[in-house]
């Protein structure tokens, strides 16, 4: 079966190389396989997966096959919907594209694309492929793996992090608001803690500044709140287990009040790197520099942090172990980042093959990506950040209108940046 699919740049539409359905099992594992149109011309091939979302399109897949590469798009088998994460069973999805796109002609490379919460996944799998079960299933983790699932994964030769999650457990961690002290009363809020409230700094038309004793205390009280709905979790399934509770081996778990991240609201917060890392900039030059994300805040998630639909998590005890939740004494510097299995920054410390990470400059993953690449035990490694671009890897509208610089290439420059990335790690011919 084949997709049409085509897409416009600088107003040109492009022909796109109508990508083929493939079926994975279970059914709710599928892909979409991209081809140049005249032909694979590389000997690489990218696979792009997700923990939850539709990759079968994504932007990776367009741009990467008309740059001469095959591309698979993944959707895995919790496809749209969270609740269905058991985050393990994730590199069994991966392990049939990597073994789907090995087995294609010509194909001497498969590099593996983390975007988004793609970059836990993808890091995943490959730390598991390298390193074994003992990746997976120590003590320390949260949720365990099945060493019967994972072992002999087949490795992939290379991986790309493209904006990618430091792990979804910490963005869970991060966007908990600390001001719900009571999970059964999530609307009694403690106005100390309340980064919606005018005295601590919210400015509801605007960006918003903390002071330094706020954010501390703030990202403290976050880790606080995420300790306890663990301890919470792991009660529920002990009593699932023990037959105590006869629900079956898993049960709704809820968490209201998840959208108070202070880098949404603060572009003080987490704003810069540490230190001059390259810029990729509009006009295709790269300098180095101390760099700042010129992303817009959100003040609308005062209200989107009230609701039902986009504040709250509807999980399982299972996803919620398995891909939501990370000990931590400080949401921001103190993590321990090896209690789940769904961290990217755990991850990468076990990963060896080539890595390339990108941030967006118009996004708050900036510092992020800096730090998957200080923790990468790969001995051929790169950052950069790609000036002025969302997380979706196109231009940041917003972010000209702010800075009156224009940002109209970020999408172009990023995927040539790719590309010979990895043209010169596996040469054409």
């Amino acid at each position: 079966m084949a997709l049409a699919a085509s897409f416009a740049l600088g107003g040109t539409a492009y022909a796109q190389s109508h990508p083929e359905y493939i079926q994975f099992s279970p059914s709710a594992t599928k892909g979409a396989l991209y081809k140049p149109d005249n032909g694979t011309n590389s000997p690489v091939a990218f696979l792009a997966i997700h923990r939850t979302s539709n990759f079968m399109s994504m932007i990776a897949t367009k741009e990467l096959a008309q740059r001469g590469f095959m591309v698979l798009g993944m959707n895995p088998r919790s496809d749209n919907n969270e609740a269905a994460v058991n985050f393990e069973d994730i590199a069994l999805d991966i392990k049939q594209g990597v073994e789907f796109l090995k087995k294609q002609p010509g194909i001497k490379a498969v590099i593996l694309i983390g975007h988004s919460g793609g970059g836990p996944s993808t890091s995943y799998y490959q730390a598991v492929a390298e390193k074994g079960a003992s990746y997976c299933d120590g003590p320390n983790k949260l949720s365990k793996c099945s060493a019967e699932d994972v072992k002999d994964l087949p490795k992939a030769d290379g991986v790309v992090f493209l904006d990618a999650h430091p792990g979804n457990t910490i963005n869970t961690l991060r966007g908990l608001n600390p001001a719900v002290t009571d999970e059964s009363k999530p609307d009694d809020l403690d106005p100390a803690l309340d980064p919606f409230n005018p005295a601590n700094g919210f400015n509801p038309k605007g960006d918003s500044h903390y002071s330094a004793e706020f954010v501390e205390r703030y990202s403290k009280a976050q880790s606080v709140r995420m300790n306890k709905l663990i301890d919470k979790a792991l009660q529920m399934e002990a009593d699932l287990k023990s037959g105590k509770d006869r629900r079956g081996d898993d049960e709704p778990f809820i968490a209201y009040r998840d959208r108070a991240r202070l880098s949404d609201i603060s572009t003080d917060v987490w704003c810069c790197t540490q230190r001059p890392e390259k810029l990729l900039k509009n006009d295709g030059s790269i300098s180095t520099e101390v760099i700042r994300s010129v992303r817009v805040s959100t003040p609308k998630n005062a209200k989107v942090d009230a609701s039902l639909n986009g504040g709250a998590l509807f999980l399982t005890v299972k996803s919620f172990l398995s891909a939501n939740a990370i000990r931590s004494k400080d949401a921001l510097n103190d993590i321990d980042i090896c209690s789940s299995n769904n961290s990217t920054l755990c991850a990468v410390q076990s990963i060896t093959i080539p890595t390339l990470v990108m941030s967006m400059g118009g996004h708050y993953f900036v510092r992020d990506g800096e730090t998957i690449f200080d923790l990468s035990a790969s001995k051929d490694k790169d950052f950069i950040v790609v000036e002025g671009a969302v997380h979706g890897m196109t231009p940041c509208k917003p972010c000209s209108e702010q800075t009156g610089v224009s940002y109209d290439n970020a999408t172009k420059n990023l995927y040539d940046y790719v590309a010979a990335w990895a043209n010169k790690r596996w040469p054409k011919g």
